[in-house]
């Protein structure tokens, strides 16, 4: 019988090195911008590996939530008016000094302040992209450019009108390939992003050979269902397993579920997700769209990883 593999896509079907990654980067200097002393912030503000690690800490699989927490762990290092809502009253001079002191400030910073909240950050990142939340927004008019923007919100871009960084991102596993892959498997998605944004790059590159595709879409429909029959409020979200639960229920129901289930990702949380599912998954972490592939390796092996594959080409032979 076929095997079902699902991949999550960033990092593992689709380089976002220079995009999704590059995107939180952006967003935390854009928004620092109206700052006091903001010229005296490095650019860019930390590495892509320093990034990385706090990626690979868990619970930050939506890089919005990122973002906001990249923001927020800088916030500890803000001084000024503080507690005022107008960022032109905050002062980002302590905050540059240490950025440009620390070799790896994003991994000091978790340390020094990772569990820490404040409400002047939390305010920017309320509600949705047009309705109060500007940390959002600027990510998503970094991704998205100026006229995908438009396209997709009804508005234009006010933040940033430079080219977008979805055009940057490059398939990680060649187009041939994954055409065998499905010539003999079961091929399917679970990915964070919203739909929309997962969709692209399939057509842009026209692989077009997964039967089910899952994303954040399809959480939040859940999230709001549940939460309107029971009156609560869950996270459907990796490492919760729903994603993984829901497509290998689709084919349980068809009477074609492969007796061998494979998800494929490249953070700890995909691991947890798979290894959580009430579906039997192997989990196969990937390392080969890591800036520090020994960390990576470490934290899937420590998730629950069934293999690692450093490269795609080792990823295929697993596969196969």
């Amino acid at each position: 019988m076929k095997k079902l593999i699902i991949f999550d896509m960033d990092g593992v079907l689709i380089d976002v090195s220079s995009s999704y990654r590059e995107c939180v980067r952006k967003t935390a200097s854009i928004f620092l911008l109206p700052c006091i002393n903001s010229e005296l912030l490095p650019q860019p503000l930390f590495s892509l590996t320093d990034l990385a690690f706090l990626k690979g800490t868990g619970s930050l699989n939506n890089d919005w939530d990122l973002t906001h927490k990249v923001i927020t762990m800088m916030f500890s290092k803000i001084s000024g008016k503080r507690e005022s809502l107008n960022r032109e009253e905050w002062d980002v001079k302590e905050l540059a000094c240490f950025l440009k002191s620390e070799e790896k400030p994003i991994e000091k910073l978790f340390k020094e302040a990772g569990t820490l909240k404040f409400k002047e950050v939390d305010f920017f990142y309320k509600g949705d992209v047009g309705s109060g939340n500007i940390i959002k927004q600027i990510f998503q008019e970094v991704y998205l450019g100026k006229q995908l923007f438009s396209e997709t919100y009804g508005f234009r871009a006010q933040h940033y009108l430079e080219e977008a960084l979805i055009l940057k991102e490059k398939l990680l596993i060649e187009r041939d390939v994954l055409s065998y892959l499905a010539a003999f498997h079961k091929l399917a998605i679970a990915t964070g992003r919203p739909a929309a944004e997962a969709l692209y790059p399939i057509r842009e590159n026209n692989i077009n050979f997964f039967e089910k595709i899952l994303t954040l879409d399809d959480c939040i429909a859940a999230e709001n269902e549940a939460e309107k029959n029971k009156g609560e409020k869950i996270s459907l979200g990796k490492p919760h397993p729903f994603m993984l639960d829901a497509i290998a229920s689709y084919y349980e129901s068809r009477g074609a579920l492969s007796e061998k289930l494979y998800y494929i990702g490249d953070m700890p949380d995909d691991m947890i997700a798979a290894k959580r599912s009430k579906y039997r998954f192997c989990a196969i972490g990937v390392t080969y769209s890591s800036p520090n592939k020994t960390n990576s390796l470490s934290r899937l092996k420590e998730a629950g990883a069934d293999y690692i594959a450093n490269t795609p080409q080792e990823l295929i032979e697993l596969l196969k």
